[in-house]
């Protein structure tokens, strides 16, 4: 095959015909992965062939890294050993916590994760030592950091000092307890646990699309994950639970849901947390967080976004057909939690850094460059003319 891979043409071809691919490459397979899997139709998705409802009932997030980094379920000797290690890694280097008070005045979240990773290459203890047991030890420091990162960010832009690692505490229980300073209830910690689950991976959305062709180039794992931070800094891929948000707070109560639902459809506006590339059905994710989102809002004394939420997703099936994705009722669980709206893309990010570094691990492991081809639609055969006698 040439240099332009699956479905590419050489130079001597470039004036066949061919059938023009749907935009953005829809249905078009980019690359194998052993990682996740997902079938639109029915509404199902699995990780290393596990179904997402099991893992996100039965596993802690740990488990998930263990499962996407090494395709199975880690035995109990396995995952204490792959906890202390991630333990030990969540502390930021001196020079991230030093640069972070600009961060925090200067940047937006997101910027400041994409910042904060890159900037994290010249510090890692592996260096640039790209074999795949380094690949593995570097994926896990970010997956352990980047909670670090967000926390001391958030405080330090709201005047508070930075709160140190807990050695004692969970993943998801350490990140609240950084981003607070409070230890949070087991209840608590176990729901933000299961968010990042449903969040860990989700096959060749955009981000893990960018991260794997920076990887397919032989560019180091920060080069990558950067890549996909930058990916989902964009609105079209993430920020859906944040708009979500603003949407729910702007409804106000679920009386006024339907109006506010038909109107932005009168208005030819998207409803935040609808729809999907994918799915045809309701995501399986967004089940589980809506019983979250209740489960959550009940433990709090605050039902009213989940009813808000509630009273949205009527409206949008009834009106458009339109179902949930992971997004909607994240927007709810997350901000009954505490965290603050602009801060649940930068989560999504925490969580989704397990299966982005797992692709990027896999890609290195069978790697062949991305250069998929173009059409070219403009004109051909051009005369040049000096530029005194163009008009």
């Amino acid at each position: 095959m040439s240099e332009t891979g699956h479905g590419g043409s050489t130079a001597s071809e470039t004036n066949a015909v061919r059938t023009p691919q749907e935009k953005g490459l829809r249905e078009v397979v980019a690359a194998q992965t052993r990682l996740s899997d997902i079938d639109g139709e029915n509404g199902r998705l699995w990780y290393a062939g596990y179904p997402i409802e099991d893992l996100a009932a039965n596993t802690t997030y740990e488990e998930v890294v263990h499962l996407l980094h090494r395709l199975r379920l880690p035995t109990r000797a396995e995952l204490d050993s792959f906890v202390e290690f991630m333990i030990e890694q969540r502390e930021a280097d001196k020079f991230i916590s030093d640069v972070m008070p600009t961060l925090a005045q200067q940047t937006s979240p997101m910027s400041m994760l994409r910042t904060s990773v890159s900037a994290a290459s010249a510090y890692d203890p592996d260096g640039w030592d790209s074999s795949p047991e380094a690949n593995e030890r570097k994926a896990l420091r970010l997956v352990a950091r980047t909670p670090t990162f967000l926390a001391q960010y958030h405080r330090l832009r709201t005047g508070q000092e930075m709160v140190d690692p807990h050695a004692k505490l969970a993943h998801a229980a350490n990140f609240l307890y950084m981003l607070t300073g409070v230890e949070p209830s087991q209840e608590d910690a176990d729901v933000l646990d299961t968010t990042f689950t449903l969040y860990a991976d989700h096959t060749m959305n955009a981000s893990t699309f960018t991260a794997r062709i920076i990887a397919s180039t032989l560019a180091d794992m920060h080069s990558a994950i950067t890549g996909a931070i930058a990916a989902l800094k964009g609105p079209l891929h993430g920020g859906a639970n944040e708009e979500a948000m603003k949407m729910l707070e702007e409804i106000g109560s679920p009386d006024r849901a339907e109006a506010h639902v038909k109107d932005r459809l009168a208005r030819k506006e998207k409803i935040m947390g609808f729809g999907h590339a994918v799915y045809r059905t309701m995501d399986p994710r967004a089940r589980i967080l809506k019983r979250l989102s209740k489960e959550t809002g009940e433990r709090h004394g605050d039902l009213r976004w989940y009813e808000i939420s509630e009273e949205v997703e009527r409206a949008a099936l009834h009106e458009k057909g339109l179902n949930p994705n992971v997004d909607f009722y994240a927007a709810s669980v997350y901000h009954v939690l505490g965290i603050p709206t602009d801060l649940m893309t930068p989560i999504f990010a925490v969580a989704r850094m397990a299966g982005w570094t797992a692709h990027v691990r896999e890609q290195y492991a069978d790697n062949r460059i991305i250069r998929p081809s173009s059409e070219y639609i403009g004109p051909r055969d051009q005369v040049w003319v000096p530029i005194e006698e163009r008009g």
